[in-house]
């Protein structure tokens, strides 16, 4: 069933009920200042750091689901309501949510009363705006109360919930006209402080949270509130709140606009008073300033939603398929940009407060937004390389505030190297910009050096981190963290990440094999490109030599093993008792071309097919393992069907849908994109019950009880890798170190499509034609009127418009 619906014309997604299966999320901020909110009002705000720097508090696993979050309340006589429903719940007599691109807008009505929010991070300025328009659509006047909530948190969210014999005693606040200020510990090391401001005089406000709620009171009834009087209380200590109170009185056909300001402020260390004890908020009174108005609002959300339209106008598609342009024009990029934004930090699933920026994360998903971002693009790169040890291994996660590396995880994670590869040559491709490889890039544990080589000691490492069959030493762990080799982890509560040794002599991966074909092979090509001609051939040599191990010693017979354990055990073979096949190596050899012209990619991929595929997307592994395996760690703790253990892990689909476009199978291919593209799935959303407009990490598999659930949506490689075969692969337009490369592969009942796509600064309009109704072959490619040989519509510097026709055949 569905809870809602696409407004493409308003790149929205409409929620029409309040009650969806889980909270179904936005993301509001473009730059340093973030919101997550749900259908229901939900959520929590921070700047930079979801750990760090956290404004506002949420609550994880609680019951009922996602607790706390920016609340307005809204008193009509006995009748207490909330324009998103939660926290209160009371039935309202409509409901409306439409998720926008960095916005979300809530429509509720009782009683003759209807209240709209609409919140949205300003593209310019450190906060979150949300403008509530009370409106009277009766026929007698209304006497109303509003009151507004938010609760603070005390900076480090991770500190914030468990350090409660300091943070009890340390909240502070301080209150000027209509704004409140949360300016806990600012007194000493801090020298930022938050707020909370109405653009109107108050008629009381509370910034205790236990005079506000009362005592053994939650948010769905707290006691200001249903007394209809704020208490003017003053937070010392416990735990702080913002509250606004304002009386309204609405004549019959009245509206009344409130504009509402969370915001972060920073001063310098020497300007951080006006007075002993009294915060300096001169900047707090600039910002303010800019959102007092109706217009004021309105022009900072018209700047925002042309930020966006621009941003996204960098590829577009026209074609047959609505659900294809949708997720391709609107919502797949938009999910590759919260991505970029957070990796896998900060989230309805991930707290914000362990994980900060993954290193092989964060290069998978420049994947997705480098054509979006190139200029923000390179300084990831380069945040990302000085995460690197002079030996070319890395940190596994960086916090964004500090961008120094986790020690917490350590690294040890043998695939990390080889994804600086790939995204510096995503980015080189899209760019043309070869300077970056010049930048002097500082190595976490001491010295420097260019990024050129960063991007050598990754390949070195490669080279020099092999096992007994020549296969690449897999570490902790290799893309799948939890496959831990090298673990042997028997006791409960041990990290599988951390536990046991970092690095063995035997256990080996066959997954890496297939990205060092791939990735050696784009970082000979960036040699070559340099005029570096021993180095590139070094590489090849090296990577023909892993081509050659993989048809080797990585076969199985029908398909590519996965692994060998630390006992020289095979991993995924025909020979074990579970776990037979894999789909990680199956999609990443075939897609770099390993197998493809001894027939044995094909084979590999029919045996994706036959043994993992199922209606809702292709299994990890089957058969799924039902006892854990001390020599595999985390992967076998999980009951069969979920996560790793035979779930279906969305991220590494669209690797078998790349791989069947490299033999030339564009139905297969678009049918395994379908099978886990959320547009697809809308219908069934009591089944999946994640949201319907982005993607998630995993859905249960053939073998759990919630076959078809998914979990983990948002912040997922899932996004940027399915981008890349939808737009590169599928539809066929790949940036390359030459030009723009035009290779479709799609079902033969696609038909005709045209798409526009910026490129290296300039402007391409490309129409793709299939009378033949072929699957994969270009018979002709003209560009500006003129047939030019090959696929590759050649770079002209300067050139700022092309028009290009590719037939195929």
């Amino acid at each position: 069933m569905k809870y809602g619906f696409f407004d493409d014309a308003s790149c929205e997604y409409v929620i029409t009920t309040p009650e969806t299966p889980l909270p179904w999320i936005n993301y509001l901020g473009c730059k340093d200042f973030f919101t997550l909110v749900s259908n229901t009002c939900g959520g929590y705000s921070f700047y930079k750091d979801a750990k760090l720097l956290r404004l506002t508090r949420y609550r994880y696993n609680n019951v009922p689901y996602d607790n706390n979050g920016q609340y307005f309340y809204i008193k009509d006589g006995a009748d207490v309501w909330n324009p998103g429903w939660q926290p209160v719940k009371r039935t309202l007599d409509s409901y409306e949510c439409r998720h926008g691109l960095g916005y979300s807008r809530f429509t509720g009505s009782l009683n003759q009363v209807s209240a709209q929010v609409l919140s949205f991070v300003p593209l310019n300025d450190s906060c979150e705006v949300s403008r509530l328009v009370l409106t009277n659509n009766g026929s007698a006047a209304k006497e109303l109360s509003l009151f507004s909530y938010v609760e603070w948190c005390l900076w480090n969210a991770d500190d914030d919930m468990k350090n409660f014999q300091r943070n009890l005693s340390i909240g502070e606040m301080e209150i000027e006209g209509s704004t409140i200020y949360h300016k806990t510990e600012y007194r000493e090391r801090r020298n930022h402080y938050a707020l909370y401001s109405v653009n109107c005089p108050v008629d009381g406000f509370d910034t205790s949270r236990d005079a506000f709620l009362g005592a053994y009171r939650s948010p769905s009834d707290p006691a200001v509130v249903m007394n209809g009087k704020a208490s003017n209380s003053v937070a010392h200590g416990w735990s702080p709140i913002a509250s606004h109170q304002i009386n309204v009185t609405l004549a019959p056909g009245e509206s009344r606009s409130f504009i509402f300001v969370l915001a972060y402020v920073e001063n310098k260390e020497e300007e951080k008073w006006e007075a002993p004890g009294i915060i300096n908020k001169t900047k707090a009174h600039e910002l303010l300033s800019r959102y007092q108005s109706d217009d004021d609002v309105e022009k900072a959300f018209v700047q925002l939603k042309e930020y966006w339209q621009e941003l996204l106008s960098g590829y577009q598609i026209q074609s047959d398929c609505e659900e294809v342009n949708r997720m391709v024009n609107i919502w797949n990029q938009y999910q590759c940009m919260v991505t970029f934004n957070m990796s896998r930090s900060a989230s309805y699933y991930e707290s914000g407060i362990g994980r900060g920026m993954g290193f092989r994360d964060s290069c998978q998903d420049l994947l997705g937004f480098v054509h979006l971002i190139p200029e923000r693009a390179r300084e990831r790169i380069l945040d990302i390389a000085s995460a690197q040890f002079g030996d070319g291994s890395t940190y596994h996660q960086y916090q964004p505030l500090t961008k120094k590396g986790n020690a917490d995880i350590g690294g040890g994670f043998n695939d990390d190297p080889l994804w600086l590869i790939a995204g510096t040559s995503a980015y080189i491709k899209e760019t043309g910009d070869f300077s970056i490889l010049d930048e002097v890039v500082t190595f976490d544990d001491g010295g420097e050096g260019t990024l050129f080589e960063h991007l050598t000691r990754s390949f070195r490492f490669t080279v020099t981190h092999k096992g007994p069959h020549g296969l690449p030493l897999i570490g902790r762990a290799d893309w799948n963290d939890c496959l831990n080799l090298n673990c042997f982890s028997a006791q409960p509560g041990e990290s599988f990440q951390t536990f046991g040794p970092s690095e063995g002599p035997v256990a080996e991966s066959v997954f890496i094999g297939g990205m060092f074909v791939k990735y050696g092979e784009e970082y000979a090509a960036i040699a070559d490109s340099l005029g570096k001609k021993e180095i590139a051939e070094d590489a090849r040599r090296e990577v023909a030599a892993m081509y050659d191990t993989l048809l080797q010693a990585g076969w199985d017979g029908d398909w590519f093993l996965r692994a060998y354990d630390a006992y020289g055990q095979k991993v995924g073979s025909s020979e074990c008792e579970e776990g037979q096949i894999f789909i990680e190596p199956q999609g990443f050899c075939v897609l770099a071309g390993v197998g493809v012209k001894e027939g044995k990619a094909q084979q590999a991929l029919d045996s994706v097919k036959e043994r993992l595929d199922s209606k809702y997307g292709i299994m990890l592994l089957q058969p799924a393992y039902t006892r854990y395996h001390l020599e595999l760690g985390e992967i076998t703790s999980y009951p069969p069907g979920y996560k790793e253990n035979a779930g279906i892990f969305c991220h590494n689909n669209p690797w078998v849908s790349i791989a069947e476009t490299v033999i030339g199978r564009g139905g297969r291919a678009f049918e395994i994109y379908k099978k886990t593209c959320p547009a697809y799935l809308e219908g069934i959303s009591e089944i999946h019950r994640t949201e319907p407009y982005c993607y998630s990490q995993m859905i249960a598999g053939r073998d759990a009880a919630t076959f078809g659930e998914a979990k983990n949506s948002w912040l997922t490689g899932t996004a940027a890798w399915t981008f890349v075969n939808i737009s590169q692969y599928i539809l066929g337009i790949q940036p390359s170190l030459d030009g723009l490369c035009i290779n479709p592969c799609v079902p033969a009942d696609f038909g005709d499509f045209t798409i526009t796509r910026r490129f290296r600064g300039a402007v391409y309009h490309i129409e793709v034609k299939d009378p033949g109704h072929l699957e994969k072959g270009v018979s002709s490619l003209i560009v500006d009127g003129e047939t030019i040989e090959g696929n590759v519509v050649p770079f002209v510097e300067g050139k700022k418009e092309y028009h290009v026709t590719a037939v195929m055949g």
